[in-house]
C-alpha cells in the first residue's frame, strides 16, 4: 500500500514520458527524497579508497544531505559514520579530510571522543568533579555511539548505504554499468585534484544531464566542433535496473551520412571550419584502451557520476543541498603507473571539464535555465519522447531511453 501523499502521486497519464515540475520544485518531494531514496536501499559514492590512504585519515562527504564521515581505523578497515555528535548533535569532524594521528575524533562542543569506527570511547567528566555532577551509573558509552553507515570496499571505491536491504554493490549497478566501473577502475588511481561548485537548481536536472546523449552535441560547441563527441559517432546508450545507466562514444568514428545530416540540420554547436585553437595540445591525447571508447558517462543513481572524456577521469557527486540547490564535488584521477607524459595530458585536458570547463561548465547553465523556469509550474510536465516512449538502451546516441529510466526507476523507489 502506497505511504505517498495522493497530491504528490505521479499523473496517470504521464509515464516516464512526461515528468511533472512538481518533483523539482516541491519541498514535501525533496523530504521524501532523503527519506526513501538516500535513506533507503541504495548506494552512494562516498570515496575513492586513495583519499584515505593511511591508519586515522578521513573524508568528510555526504549522503543526500546528511553529513557523513569516512575513516580508515587502525586495523587498516574502512568505516563511515553520520558527522552527528551523539550527545547534542554537534558536528564531530569540521575538516573535508584530513588525519588524526591518534585515531580519535572529538567534537568541539562538550569533548565527546570517538574512534574510526565512530564508536563513543570518553566524555569528559563522566563520574563528575569532587563527588558532583557526572553522567548516571547506568551510562553506558557502547549505547552512544555514532550512527553508523555500511559501507563496501568496490575496486578501489567506498560506497556506503542506510538500507538494511540494499543488494550487493554489483547487482546494485546492473552487469553493463559494473563492467564499464571496473574498466575505468581496472588498476590502482592516483588523485590529481578536486573542485566544487554550487549550482542553483534541483539536483534531478542534473541527473537527467548526464543521462541525455541527446543534447552533447547540440549544447557543447567545442564537443561538436572539434569532434570529441557527436551524435553521429559510434556509440551506445545502456540502461541497468532502470535508473543506472551508461552512455559510451568513439571518437573519429562516424559516417559521412550521419555527419552530412547534422550539417543539414545547421546546428550552431557545428562550426567545423570556423573555429580553431591557438593551441592544439590540448586536444592531444592517447588511446589508452584497446576497446576504442573515448568517452564514457556512468550515471550510478543517485550520486555518482564516473566519466571518461578522452583522456580526462573523473567521479563527480551529486550532493543535494535543498530542493534549490547542489553541489557538485570533482574529483579527477590518472592511474599510478601514468608515465609523465600521459599524466601532462590529463592535467590539460581538465580544462574541458568542472566548474570552468569548456564542456561542463554548460551543464550547470543548462541546469540552472530549467530550475530558473520551472520555479512555479509544479502542475505542468515536460516531453521525454527522442527516441520513443520506452525507458531502454539504443545502439546510437539520439535518445531519451536513459532519462526515461531514470523516471521509471525514480517512482518506484518514491511510491509514486
Amino acid at each position: 500500500m502506497s505511504t505517498t501523499p495522493e497530491h504528490l502521486k505521479w499523473p496517470d497519464h504521464a509515464g516516464c514520458t512526461a515528468v511533472p515540475y512538481s518533483v523539482f520544485n516541491n519541498q514535501e518531494v525533496y523530504d521524501l527524497e532523503q527519506e526513501k531514496i538516500y535513506n533507503g536501499n541504495t548506494w552512494h559514492f562516498l570515496a575513492a579508497t586513495e583519499e584515505v590512504p593511511d591508519k586515522g585519515s578521513f573524508k568528510s562527504t555526504y549522503i543526500g544531505d546528511t553529513p557523513v564521515v569516512v575513516t580508515r581505523g587502525h586495523d587498516d578497515e574502512v568505516y563511515a559514520w553520520v558527522n552527528r555528535c551523539a550527545h547534542r548533535g554537534a558536528e564531530v569532524c569540521r575538516e573535508r579530510h584530513g588525519k588524526s594521528e591518534d585515531g580519535v575524533f572529538a567534537c568541539v562542543y562538550h569533548q565527546w571522543a570517538y574512534d574510526a569506527k565512530g564508536d563513543l570511547r570518553g566524555v569528559p567528566f563522566q563520574r563528575g568533579l569532587a563527588g558532583k555532577g557526572g553522567m548516571p551509573k547506568d551510562f553506558d558509552k557502547k549505547q552512544h555511539s555514532l550512527r553508523k553507515v555500511r559501507v563496501v570496499v568496490f575496486h578501489g571505491t567506498v560506497f556506503g548505504t542506510f538500507g538494511d536491504n540494499t543488494p550487493d554493490i554489483e547487482e546494485y549497478m546492473g552487469e553493463d554499468v559494473a563492467y564499464h566501473f571496473k574498466r575505468l577502475l581496472h588498476k590502482p588511481i592516483e588523485i590529481l585534484g578536486t573542485t566544487r561548485q554550487y549550482i542553483a537548481g534541483n539536483w534531478k536536472f542534473y541527473s537527467e544531464n548526464t543521462k541525455d546523449p541527446y543534447h552533447a552535441s547540440l549544447l557543447h560547441l567545442f564537443h561538436a566542433t572539434f569532434g570529441l563527441y557527436r551524435s553521429s559517432q559510434k556509440g551506445e546508450s545502456i540502461v541497468n535496473n532502470d535508473f543506472h545507466s551508461v552512455l559510451w562514444a568513439s571518437s573519429g568514428t562516424e559516417s559521412a551520412d550521419a555527419l552530412n545530416d547534422m550539417k543539414k540540420d545547421k546546428l550552431r554547436t557545428l562550426q567545423t571550419g570556423e573555429y580553431e585553437l591557438k593551441d592544439p595540445s590540448l586536444l592531444k591525447g592517447q588511446q589508452e584502451f584497446d576497446d576504442g571508447i573515448t568517452l564514457v558517462i556512468l550515471s550510478l543513481f543517485p550520486s555518482l557520476v564516473l566519466q571518461q572524456i578522452q583522456n580526462t577521469l573523473a567521479f563527480r557527486q551529486i550532493l543535494p543541498k535543498g530542493k534549490d540547490e547542489f553541489e557538485l564535488v570533482w574529483t579527477y584521477f590518472g592511474y599510478k603507473d601514468d608515465t609523465e607524459e600521459l599524466r601532462n595530458i590529463r592535467l590539460k585536458q581538465f580544462n574541458l571539464i568542472g566548474p570552468g570547463g569548456l564542456i561542463s561548465m554548460e551543464d550547470g547553465e543548462s541546469t540552472e535555465l530549467c530550475h530558473n523556469a520551472i520555479i512555479r509550474d509544479g502542475k505542468y510536465t515536460n516531453v521525454i519522447q527522442m527516441d520513443g516512449k520506452e525507458p531502454v538502451g539504443s545502439d546510437h546516441l539520439v535518445t531519451e531511453g536513459l532519462i526515461r529510466g531514470l523516471w521509471k526507476g525514480y517512482q518506484e523507489l518514491m511510491d509514486f
